[in-house]
């Protein structure tokens, strides 16, 4: 299957919102939030995946200093198992990198093992757990991944 990826647009943010409440119901961001990330270009980075030109997953990320943190990373259960998640992770780790981040941070529900097979073969590692993180009781792995500084690689 073919797919585009591309920065989020003002416009998208709508329609994130309803994929989001459609992808994590219990936790669900508010559109309100959507609007505050955009709007911080300067520490803030989000992506859509379209097919056919529609929106069907989007990730953000957080870069502070050295440290970036993967916000949120989502894609229809439709369209899962077709690199969708893969692209928007790698294109955030890119954008990681070219940030200057030392590191990448994420919270994972322990419940969601296909999410945490995909980061472990980027390299993130467990390096937390956040007992009773997300609304309904389920605790979160805090997984870190740490990037070398030299070339730019997963160490």
């Amino acid at each position: 299957m073919s797919f585009v990826l591309r920065d989020l647009a003002y416009e998208d943010i709508e329609t994130i919102g309803t994929l989001e409440n459609e992808l994590f119901p219990t936790d669900a961001w508010p559109l309100e939030l959507f609007y505050s990330e955009f709007f911080q270009p300067d520490t803030r980075r989000y992506i859509v995946v379209e097919v056919d030109g529609r929106i069907v997953g989007y990730a953000g990320l957080m870069v502070i200093d050295t440290t970036a943190d993967i916000q949120t990373i989502g894609v229809l259960p439709r369209f899962e198992g077709q690199g969708m998640g893969r692209a928007m992770l790698t294109e955030l780790l890119g954008e990681a990198r070219r940030r200057g981040a030392a590191s990448v941070m994420l919270e994972v529900r322990a419940d969601n093992p296909r999410a945490q097979e995909l980061y472990t073969r980027y390299g993130f590692r467990k390096i937390h757990i956040r007992k009773k993180y997300y609304r309904d009781g389920v605790d979160a792995w805090v997984m870190q991944l740490v990037l070398s500084a030299e070339s730019g690689e997963v160490s």
